[in-house]
């Protein structure tokens, strides 16, 4: 074979390489296509699950900025509500801060109103399948970091964060409002590190900050619980601010650069997390949040 023609077969399937190539591209750009973009705020999407039997079709609601960038992944702030809540009453708890794009809110509903958490709740739905569920399916949206993954619980949805914290590795940090850590269950060494900011209201009835049994649990003394992540994840002792009548507990240099507070709100209830300051408490969460 002389010279000339070995030069064309090597041009040709040089050609033919290039043409596998642009088409392995082309279809690599036709599956990203397929992905659905965010929608605006209060869009949903349902997960269904068998629950006593029964088929059950569970909302998930996503809250959006109002002007989406294409170039940004956003964080991602998975929220549980309390007891006999709907999952829309975080869209005003914190549409403050999804507004302007500080991260993308996720709602799901409980079953009856309610998280299965190992309290006295009327709900035999395995709540840990139904978030891996979830999380499944927002891995279908773009502009999501899902490097940046948060929870935030209150009350009942506390003790499913803590629940979730405990037996999850999806979160790089959580915070628990009027809700702290069970007898039933607790982090150990095994635990994956995780920062968390608890919060407890020093009026709280509903929830004692002293502990003790309620609603199904046997709870921890609030500082207790505190004390119990710290340990599980190897932080410092605590350092106490003042804040006006209120106290923040910090336990710093955890494991994995994690952190660990509490605040004690001496005048707070049940409901703190309602109202005029609650803008302000969710802020300073977010501001504890977004550094992990």
């Amino acid at each position: 074979m002389n010279l000339n023609k070995i030069i064309s077969l090597l041009v040709l399937f040089g050609c033919l390489s290039c043409s596998n190539s642009s088409n392995d591209q082309t279809q690599n750009v036709e599956d990203d296509d397929q992905i659905p973009s965010l929608n605006l705020s209060d869009s949903s999407f349902f997960i269904e699950q068998v629950i006593d039997g029964t088929l059950v079709s569970r909302e998930v609601l996503i809250e959006a900025p109002n002007n989406i960038d294409a170039s940004t992944d956003y964080p991602i702030v998975i929220a549980f509500h309390g007891r006999n809540v709907l999952n829309d009453t975080w869209i005003n708890k914190l549409n403050h801060l999804t507004s302007v794009g500080e991260f993308v809110g996720v709602y799901p509903q409980g079953y009856n109103k309610m998280w299965n958490s190992g309290g006295n709740e009327n709900s035999n739905a395995d709540d840990i399948s139904f978030v891996d569920s979830i999380i499944v399916r927002l891995k279908n949206y773009k502009n999501l970091d899902h490097s940046k993954r948060y929870a935030i619980g209150t009350s009942n949805g506390s003790s499913f964060t803590n629940k979730l914290v405990i037996e999850t590795s999806y979160f790089n940090a959580a915070s628990t409002i009027v809700g702290q850590l069970p007898k039933q269950y607790s982090p150990t060494n095994q635990t994956k590190s995780t920062s968390i900011y608890q919060v407890n209201g020093a009026a709280d009835t509903t929830c004692p900050i002293d502990g003790g049994p309620k609603l199904g649990y046997v709870f921890l003394e609030a500082l207790e619980s505190a004390q119990t992540w710290a340990n599980a994840f190897q932080c410092d002792s605590y350092q106490l601010e003042n804040i006006g009548d209120d106290k923040l507990y910090i336990f710093k240099n955890c494991k994995d650069g994690k952190e660990v507070r509490y605040l004690r709100i001496e005048n707070g209830q049940h409901n703190l997390h309602w109202g005029a300051g609650a803008n302000q408490l969710f802020s300073e969460i977010w501001e504890f949040l977004k550094r992990f």
